[in-house]
């Protein structure tokens, strides 16, 4: 599953639920079909920046906000999901007796 879709999914479905907005009261409201705005919530669709014009503009949110807060979840995402191996070498030591 695509980072920015999970990210920018969990979004939207954040503000949503904060607004206290069933589904399908959104998809109403955005003109976007039930099925595919629930898809989109769970991260399983791209959606287009019209589409997320028209979600955001229902959720009365800045598209540049859930833009930046999918970004910082993203990249918490991200890092979280790297394991970073770092060889370094080693030098000959003594051991103590």
């Amino acid at each position: 599953m695509s980072t920015l879709r999970k990210a920018l999914g969990t979004e939207l479905k954040a503000r949503r639920n904060e607004q206290g907005l069933s589904l399908r009261a959104l998809s109403a409201k955005a003109k976007v079909s039930l099925g595919f705005l629930s898809e989109i919530e769970r991260g399983q669709k791209e959606v287009s920046s019209e589409v997320l014009r028209a979600i955001t503009n229902a959720l009365n949110a800045p598209l540049s906000e859930v833009v930046i807060n999918a970004g910082v979840a993203m990249a918490k995402l991200e890092s979280a999901s790297q394991t970073v191996v770092v060889k370094l070498p080693v030098k000959n030591q003594e051991r103590a007796a």
